[in-house]
């Protein structure tokens, strides 16, 4: 009977390769309404003054928060097995400036 109960609580996630191949991010702007938070994921580059938008995600209240949780949980996990990691707000290291890197010329 706990195998056809545990059989039905199960959910088959599908990752396509697209998907999987992720989108990288090095900045996330995040706002709110009474009824979501969206986080919207940009890709800063250098010595470009304009960045994009690459991936919007969209979120109930309560799977913001259950998300919060998640990520203060396997930040804990990894700074346990690879030491703290250095917060830019601490001052360990400076922020990104908008035209940080090398400008390319022609």
């Amino acid at each position: 009977m706990n195998e056809d109960k545990n059989q039905q609580n199960q959910l088959n996630i599908e990752l396509s390769d697209e998907v999987g191949q992720g989108t990288f991010s090095n900045l996330a702007i995040i706002t709110h309404s009474p009824t979501e938070f969206i986080v919207d994921f940009i890709r800063v580059m250098p010595g470009l003054p304009k960045a994009k938008v690459k991936s919007r995600v969209i979120l109930t209240p309560e799977h913001a928060k259950r998300l919060m949780k998640a990520l203060q949980d396997n930040i804990q996990k990894y700074e346990s097995l690879h030491g703290p990691i250095k917060n830019i707000a601490e001052g360990h290291e400076p922020g990104i400036p908008m035209n940080f890197g090398p400008k390319g010329e022609a």
